[in-house]
């Protein structure tokens, strides 16, 4: 198994950018930033929800949301507000807004090719 990391570059709320380097976590449903990339780029906190890590322990964090683009490729997502030693991981609700997927084979983005909202079987 390998480790695969992407740039993206986050925008904040007053235009700010920051290119952050992101561990791909397919198992992570929201995309994570570290407290001193989203402290530079001014984010608040929205709300707050908890999370289950691989391990099983229970943590809270912060939520807002912020711009993000990747290659061509950019959208508006929301992102958990990482505390100090928490690292930036990419996750599944951004691969969705910014119409991505993960080739686990390649380890390689793609675009989206369809997107179906349902699949009928006879």
């Amino acid at each position: 198994m390998g480790l695969t990391h992407i740039e993206a570059t986050v925008t904040g709320p007053s235009g700010s950018a920051v290119t952050v380097e992101f561990l791909i976590d397919t198992g992570a449903e929201y995309t994570l930033l570290p407290h001193e990339v989203w402290q530079r780029l001014g984010l608040e906190p929205k709300r707050r929800m908890g999370f289950h890590l691989a391990d099983g322990t229970r943590v809270e964090r912060a939520i807002s949301e912020c711009h993000i683009k990747v290659g061509e490729f950019d959208g508006h997502t929301p992102v958990i507000l990482g505390e100090p030693g928490d690292v930036a991981l990419f996750g599944a609700v951004t691969f969705e807004v910014l119409a991505l997927v993960f080739n686990p084979f390649d380890r390689s983005l793609r675009p989206m090719t369809s997107a179906p909202l349902m699949q009928l079987s006879a």
